[in-house]
């Protein structure tokens, strides 16, 4: 899609969007959850949807994808994190005034982006995890929009921590896009390669 059509269709359903935002701000508010320790967990929320804003005009096939696809950047953590489930997302989808088939997208993102269970972080990211990435409309791009957030982050904050993580995700990258790598011609499964080179690029300037 060109950009400027991108950029249309978000300024057009600019109050719906507002709405998930603040009701995936408010959902992870109610759990008491925090990124990195102090911020509001809603800060991590609206850095993945700047990302999905940012490139998102590479893989969004229809104007009636834009809204479960925010709203899956949003509430990518609302399962593993917030106490909701898979059903409860389609209704907070439908109550904000997404369509049946929107919801139902939006929710498939937020499943596949679900860890599995696990003691480390290899077990709750392993192979079945990312198939369910690999074999969902969008989950590929979120979950690359999810990772693309905290590098940024971790690149360009300078505690201990943020370090440790900078160093992990570039350990992780190759394998990581391997990963979620889908070979096909649908745009919807695609990761734009301007975003992995980003990527790239911020870890080595990080």
């Amino acid at each position: 899609m060109e950009r400027e059509c991108f950029e249309s269709l978000y300024n057009l359903q600019k109050n719906v969007l507002e709405q998930i935002r603040l009701a995936a701000h408010r959902l992870h508010e109610s759990v008491n959850q925090f990124y990195d320790g102090d911020k509001p967990y809603g800060y991590h929320l609206d850095k993945v949807a700047d990302e999905v804003y940012a490139y998102g005009h590479h893989v969004l096939a229809s104007e009636d994808d834009l809204l479960p696809l925010f709203m899956g950047a949003w509430f990518h953590d609302s399962i593993e994190d917030a106490r909701v489930s898979y059903n409860d997302v389609k209704k907070i989808g439908l109550k904000l005034g997404l369509t049946e088939e929107q919801t139902l997208l939006a929710a498939e993102i937020v499943y596949a982006l679900t860890n599995e269970k696990g003691r480390t972080r290899k077990e709750r990211a392993g192979k079945r995890y990312y198939e369910g990435i690999r074999n969902t409309p969008y989950a590929p791009f979120v979950k690359m929009c999810d990772r693309m957030a905290n590098i940024r982050y971790s690149c360009g904050c300078y505690n201990m921590g943020n370090l440790r993580m900078a160093k992990t995700y570039e350990d992780e990258m190759p394998h990581f896009t391997h990963a979620i790598t889908v070979e096909t011609d649908d745009i919807r499964f695609l990761i734009p390669e301007m975003m992995i080179d980003d990527a790239w690029g911020v870890m080595a300037k990080g």
